[in-house]
């Protein structure tokens, strides 16, 4: 097989980085996906960092005996917490991709100057990594955090577009650590499957980012630059989906 014919491989702790492989589906319809989802130790948030570590090391060696051509860590707290290991355990054999990157990029380039909300869950709003990310390329952008432990347990077990999960979402959006901000990164890859509601509630006067799109457009450009993306119609075999723990919601998800 080709190396541009072999999969991409994404993984999350559950069915949030769905959302990134649709965005890459559309944007790259001559691939093929595999997609890892750990379910068994879902939710990543509350984790430790040596946890999340082991957990991502581990799927990324499954992803390399089953001959992927990049990986995209499609999970905000392990992208904030093992992007490092992912990349030693990779090495050359290939390029690793996460969720964190080409949003503070995005930020950057298209919002200097004003005030970014950045919604997710403990451990990515903990970590930083969104706060430093976009400072490092401009210190101009005001960013406000919040922590939304309960969205991601909430949209993994399909419990939203609901009165019940209109008032948690509301609840979380009017808090005031996210006072003034013009545009809203949804930093966990759950959270676009709730992106309606939280339109909704924010109205005209805040912009919702669609990360898994920006993502997707980024990982494109990579593969393209590196001569890793494959043109046409998808290769034989289709995509592929594993999970450590089989859950309902994923299977209806998926």
């Amino acid at each position: 097989m080709s190396r541009t014919a072999r999969p991409i491989g994404i993984f999350d702790s559950g069915i949030g980085g769905l959302t990134v492989a649709a965005a890459i589906r559309r944007h790259m319809p001559g691939e093929r996906l595999l997609y890892f989802g750990d379910t068994e130790h879902f939710p990543y948030g509350e984790k430790s960092p040596e946890a999340i570590k082991h957990y991502a090391i581990r799927i990324t060696n499954f992803l390399i005996d089953r001959g992927c051509k990049a990986v995209v860590i499609a999970c905000n707290t392990a992208s904030a917490q093992a992007t490092a290991e992912v990349e030693l355990t990779a090495g050359d054999r290939m390029p690793v991709f996460n969720v964190v990157d080409p949003i503070a990029e995005h930020v950057a380039k298209r919002w200097s100057g004003r005030t970014v909300g950045v919604i997710g869950t403990k451990g990515t709003i903990a970590s930083r990594v969104y706060v430093k990310a976009i400072a490092r390329l401009d210190k101009r952008v005001k960013v406000r955090s919040l922590a939304t432990p309960l969205l991601a347990p909430m949209i993994e077990e399909g419990f939203y577009n609901n009165t019940i999960s209109k008032a948690v979402i509301r609840g979380y959006l009017e808090h005031r650590n996210l006072a003034g901000m013009e545009a809203l990164v949804l930093g966990c890859t759950h959270y676009p499957l709730i992106r309606r509601e939280v339109e909704d509630i924010l109205g005209d006067g805040v912009k919702v980012l669609d990360p898994p799109a920006i993502v997707a457009k980024h990982v494109r450009a990579e593969l393209d630059a590196r001569g890793l993306l494959h043109a046409g119609d998808a290769p034989a075999g289709g995509d592929h989906f594993f999970l450590s723990d089989l859950s309902d919601s994923f299977a209806k998800s998926a």
